[in-house]
């Protein structure tokens, strides 16, 4: 596994006491689908709880996201109000999802591949079979129809690639 694919955990992590629905949203689901993985008369009671929670998270944040969806760990959702990700769509890990955004299938076919450590802006719609490749970076609004190199910054509606300038993102 390179470094890019190792998901950093402590992301997800809640702290006692802590107010994040986005984190509690995905804690139901990391349950659910660990729940899945265990024999059936162990794990009843204990998924039915998971979706009862899935459901109240859900309710709380806004968020359309499934249960059954492919999230890399380390995902971070600040803002989880309004996000959608189709059941199919994948993300690898430590990426950043902000509100908004929705990882869509076209009528043609196909959902996003979203690479590892992908920062996705606010309101941003990534749709069809496209890829987005590691460290990539996706503007606020940005409409994603065509895949988008590693490395890069989508930006724009429909978006355009333009390659990411490490040098001048280290003095921001």
């Amino acid at each position: 596994m390179t470094d890019n694919q190792v998901p950093d955990w402590s992301r997800e992590q809640l702290q006692p006491g802590e107010w994040n629905p986005g984190k509690h949203l995905l804690s139901c689901i990391r349950r659910y689908q660990r729940y899945q993985q265990e024999p059936p008369a162990l794990s009843g009671l204990r998924i039915a709880w998971a979706v009862l929670q899935h459901r109240f998270w859900s309710a709380v944040t806004g968020a359309d996201i499934p249960l059954n969806c492919q999230l890399g760990g380390g995902l971070l959702l600040p803002h989880p109000n309004g996000v959608v990700i189709h059941p199919d769509a994948r993300v690898g890990p430590n990426c950043l999802i902000f509100q908004q955004v929705t990882l869509g299938s076209l009528a043609s076919g196909g959902t996003p591949v979203i690479g590892g450590h992908v920062d996705i802006g606010a309101g941003a719609k990534l749709l069809g079979g496209i890829t987005i490749g590691d460290h990539a970076r996706i503007g606020a609004n940005a409409v994603v129809l065509a895949n988008v190199p590693a490395g890069s910054v989508a930006v724009g509606a429909p978006a355009r690639c333009l390659p990411l300038d490490r040098e001048a993102a280290s003095h921001a």
